[in-house]
Formats: C-alpha cells, sequence, structure tokens
C-alpha cells in the first residue's frame, strides 16, 4: 500500500487487518482493544517530528500523518548574490530561505563559478538568473529585468559580496595603493548602494527586505583585514542611510555581522586559522558560529519576524563582540 494513501486512513499494512474498518469490511465486529488503541495513535502522531510522508508530511512508521507547517517565507521571492560554493554563507542563507518556503534566484560572475552555482542551485530547485558583475549598472540593470520578467516582484534582496586584491590583505594599511581601495569600496560597498536603487521598484510593491554581510573589522582593527574593514564600515553606513531613504516605501534594510566563518573569501585573509581559534577560545558560547547559524537568522530577519528591524547591525558571533580587547 502506498505510504501517502496509509496516511490518509490512519493504518499501516502491519495493522490493516485489525483496524475497526477493515473488521468490519470483513464481517467481524470491531474488538474493545481495536477500540481504545486508535486515540492513542493519533495522539502520538500529533506530537511527532518524525519521517516526513512521499507528500510531505510528518509521519510515525507510516501511521496517521498529519500537514508539514507552511514556511514563514512561502510565496516570497529572493535574490541572493554572491554564491560561490557550498561553503559560502549565502549559501546557507539560500537553503534557510528555501526551507522556510521561498523560491531563490541565484547569481554568477563568469564561467567557473557558473559551474558551482548551476549544482547548488539545482539542489533546492532554485532559479539561475544569469551572469551579474556589479561593478558594471548594466547588468545590474539586466538583472532585475530578469528577475521582474520571470518572476514578475520581489521580495527579498540578499547581498553578501565583498572584495578586496590579495596586496591590499597583507602587510600594512597605510600601504594600500588607491586603485586597492577603489577596487574594495566598490565591490564591497557601493554595490549594495547600486543593486538596493535598482530593486527598490519591485521591493516596494511588496514591503520587501534588504540583507547584507559584514563584520567586526569594520569596528576594531584585525590583522591583514585592512581595507576590507574600512570597505565594511562604508557597508554598514550605507546601511543606515539606505534604510532611513526606503523605509517610507515600506523597504528595510539591515547587515548581520557574524563571527569569523571559514569560507572561500575568508581563505585569502592570511591568518584566518588563528582568528578561528582565538575567537572560540574567547567567545562567551565557547564556539565559532557555523554558515548555518547565519542563514537561520537571515531567514528570521527577512521574515515576518523582523518586520520591525531596519537599519540595523545584527551580531551573530557567539557573543565575542560584546568582549573588550
Amino acid at each position: 500500500m502506498p505510504l501517502a494513501a496509509t496516511a490518509i486512513h490512519g493504518i499501516t499494512p502491519r495493522t490493516a487487518d485489525r483496524h475497526p474498518r477493515n473488521h468490519a469490511a470483513h464481517g467481524r465486529p470491531p474488538s474493545t482493544e481495536s477500540r481504545r488503541a486508535r486515540p492513542t495513535a493519533i495522539r502520538e502522531s500529533r506530537r511527532a517530528d518524525g519521517p516526513r510522508a512521499a507528500d510531505g508530511r510528518h509521519c510515525i512508521s507510516g501511521t496517521l500523518c498529519h500537514k508539514r507547517r507552511v514556511g514563514t517565507l512561502a510565496g516570497k521571492h529572493a535574490l541572493i548574490l554572491g554564491v560561490a560554493n557550498e561553503r559560502s554563507i549565502a549559501w546557507a542563507i539560500s537553503r534557510a530561505l528555501s526551507a522556510e518556503g521561498a523560491r531563490c534566484g541565484l547569481t554568477y560572475v563568469g564561467e567557473s563559478l557558473e559551474r558551482r552555482v548551476r549544482p547548488l542551485a539545482e539542489s533546492i530547485g532554485a532559479d539561475v538568473l544569469g551572469s551579474c558583475d556589479v561593478t558594471r549598472d548594466a547588468e545590474i540593470d539586466d538583472l532585475l529585468a530578469s528577475v521582474r520578467s520571470q518572476w514578475g516582484r520581489l521580495d527579498v534582496l540578499v547581498h553578501a559580496i565583498a572584495f578586496a586584491q590579495r596586496e591590499d590583505l597583507m602587510g600594512r594599511f597605510v600601504d594600500t595603493k588607491r586603485d586597492g581601495f577603489r577596487v574594495a569600496l566598490d565591490i564591497s560597498a557601493y554595490s549594495l548602494v547600486a543593486l538596493t536603487r535598482a530593486a527598490l521598484p519591485l521591493l516596494a510593491q511588496t514591503e520587501g527586505s534588504v540583507l547584507t554581510l559584514t563584520y567586526a573589522g569594520s569596528e576594531r582593527v584585525f590583522p591583514n583585514y585592512n581595507v576590507m574593514g574600512v570597505a565594511k564600515a562604508a557597508l554598514e553606513s550605507a546601511v543606515r542611510y539606505l534604510a532611513a531613504d526606503v523605509g517610507p516605501e515600506g523597504v528595510r534594510v539591515n547587515a548581520i555581522s557574524a563571527g569569523p566563518i571559514k569560507t572561500l573569501s575568508a581563505a585569502g585573509i592570511r591568518g584566518f586559522r588563528e582568528m578561528l581559534k582565538v575567537a572560540e577560545a574567547r567567545a562567551p558560547l565557547r564556539r565559532n558560529v557555523s554558515a548555518d547559524d547565519v542563514g537561520r537568522l537571515a531567514a528570521a530577519v527577512v521574515g515576518p519576524a523582523g518586520r520591525g528591524i531596519t537599519g540595523q547591525v545584527l551580531y551573530a558571533d557567539a557573543g565575542l563582540s560584546i568582549l573588550g580587547a
């Protein structure tokens, strides 16, 4: 008997011959024992959060199933920029939003990243909305035009983009060259402004939400973080100014400041492994956060729970930010 059909009737193949309906069908009266057993099974099934049936409902060993809860982002559409591979924080956010029912759209830059992003997108049923180099306004406009034509709406914009030249992430900050400074600020901070401006007509229709990622290097000095710390400071300031600008249209803008997490971009920071060890030893929770921790927070911030939050930097760092030097 198919599992879905079993769930509908509240019986399993093993108990079919004992079920009251089946006894009646065979001309035998139901026993007192079988009449008493069924309410217990119902109560147990309602407390369950066990395996899912083929139609997505929770079950206890294939018995009476009930419907899966509706996600907090059901019917929403989320555009996520910055997924590089399966260890990206942006990917963890994509999975968390998808798990809450959102339809996600991912982007990439270049063929090598496309080869990584497409299989990830397929694994959660996400759309791949094309390449987008955020230093080119025309590509940003094309991306939002694609969102409008394919979806017709946009509820969430996730900006998880940052870049600095490798030579600017070592040595002294004072030695940063003009071109390196411009590139870091353009890609890591100004791109949030450009994307929000392009997405605003769609976001205003849904009273949507914009979310970006930052790091404590915006406020404190970390070895080898250098120009990226300055870029993150600019990004956080942009969050506040954007929130003030677009708030009257019902659009929210926030940032999550995560603790150190081992990602592809973090690999470019010399001494990052030591940063992870120090953070784990000092954080009040005595652990580092994971990308999934950030993903779950992101889903809450852009969902109904975050409707009253805008212009804020929210920390997900196991408490590390509350400590002194």
